[in-house]
């Protein structure tokens, strides 16, 4: 009789390690590596959704080299994603360390604090749009504190419409950024800061020479988060603005759909997301250069 494999339980087959996680690859090869795949070939030709695809070589990487709306785009993008970084990697910070206390009611104020987060990012951006109404809740604060002499059209105005949305992508997921530091603040040993009081450490100090150094890792992954959130930004445009007034909220992720879904180019759109992409990549590889030398240094 021959001895069974202490590492293969009888009856098993060679086959069956793999069968776990099959179902977890096919969902990944259907719904993200085929779409990637196809987009990376598409952005090569001229493909209207309906004829065949047209392989044009470069032509649509040239073309975006001389559009306009594609750099205004991108400047758009880049000034959402700084105008978000105090509100989605610097403000959560210290809101994390007030809901890391034992403080009476803690829990309601992280429940409150994180509902938004599990609102539909639409039905958000409905119930701002009547917030930054002329005669919205907005305009009757200020024009009530005397603050404005007359109310603003802040979604209809070039200077005061990206704020606007910037304001509500930050408020709409400043709980996710908070979770994930609060998840890294209970990692911390309570002795490091027994310890720092013991030796006269108030609560600047500690904030600045434990929970900073100790949060880059968790920092890192937030402006990560940040980069990818803004830099891919939609829903708020499509609901809020459609890229307007005179493109001052047009970004990537719109103008993407916007040439594939109301031009019908797809080629071009596929080559616009294939940059983004690649950009994408870039700063995600900076932002772990910078930090990971934090971390060496610590």
């Amino acid at each position: 009789m021959r001895p069974v494999a202490a590492s293969r339980i009888p009856g098993q087959r060679w086959y069956t390690p793999y069968l776990f996680p099959l179902p977890a690859l096919v969902l990944f090869g259907v719904f993200f590596a085929w779409p990637a795949v196809t987009a990376v070939q598409l952005s090569f030709t001229d493909y209207d959704g309906v004829s065949p695809p047209v392989f044009t070589g470069l032509d649509n990487f040239v073309e975006i080299l001389g559009d306009a709306r594609f750099w205004t785009a991108l400047r758009n993008s880049l000034v959402f994603l700084v105008g978000l970084f105090p509100l989605l990697v610097v403000l959560p910070l210290p809101l994390a360390v007030l809901v890391n206390q034992k403080l009476p009611g803690i829990r309601t104020f992280r429940m409150l604090y994180y509902l938004p987060v599990v609102t539909s990012m639409v039905a958000v951006a409905v119930a701002w749009n009547y917030v930054f109404h002329q005669q919205g809740v907005v305009n009757w604060l200020l024009t009530g504190l005397g603050i404005l002499d007359e109310p603003i059209q802040y979604l209809l105005d070039p200077v005061w419409a990206l704020p606007a949305l910037i304001l509500v992508e930050g408020w709409k997921n400043m709980g996710v950024y908070m979770m994930v530091y609060l998840a890294g603040l209970q990692t911390i040993p309570s002795e490091l800061y027994e310890a720092a009081r013991i030796d006269g450490a108030n609560g600047w100090h500690r904030m600045r020479r434990i929970t900073v150094p100790l949060m880059v890792p968790y920092i890192a992954v937030t402006v990560t988060m940040a980069m990818l959130d803004a830099m891919q930004a939609f829903t708020t445009v499509f609901v809020m603005t459609k890229g307007g007034p005179q493109d001052a909220t047009l970004m990537l992720g719109y103008y993407i759909w916007a040439e594939a879904f109301e031009k019908y180019d797809m080629g071009y759109a596929s080559a616009v997301g294939l940059v983004l992409w690649v950009l994408l990549i870039v700063m995600a590889l900076l932002n772990y250069r910078l930090t990971s030398g934090r971390r060496e240094t610590r």
